[in-house]
């Protein structure tokens, strides 16, 4: 079954800091630009980071620079975002997804064609 596996998620304090990882599962991956997502119980899903795994350029969605940090290993073809000084509202679902279009570098969900199941971030004291 072809998919992306995420992991990483859990519960931490505010401020604290949490890396999520994407793997592919049951395919060799052709696609260039893996997206992070999420989406926060009553609201939309949310393009928060992307990556061109063969560069390694990144964008971030405003809410997020300079927290959230995007890199990948393409020995494993495993994407990373590192997620730190984290907010009560950076609670949510993250989910990552891949995509060949290069319009996908915009974040937008439209242009992915491979999601993983998603992993849960909460924040809390």
């Amino acid at each position: 079954q072809v998919q992306l596996v995420e992991s990483g998620g859990g519960v931490v304090q505010p401020g604290g800091s949490l890396k999520l990882s994407c793997t592919p599962s049951g395919f060799t991956p052709d696609y260039d630009i893996i997206g992070w997502f999420r989406q926060a119980p009553g609201k939309g899903r949310e393009g928060v980071s992307s990556i061109r795994r063969s560069d390694g350029s990144t964008r971030y969605g405003d809410s997020v620079k300079g927290r959230f940090t995007a890199s990948r290993d393409n020995s494993n073809s495993t994407v990373y975002l590192q997620i730190d000084n984290l907010k009560p509202e950076d609670t949510a679902v993250y989910y990552c997804a891949a995509s060949r279009s290069p319009l996908a570098i915009l974040r937008l969900p439209q242009y992915y064609s491979y999601w993983g199941q998603g992993t849960q971030v909460t924040v809390s004291s």
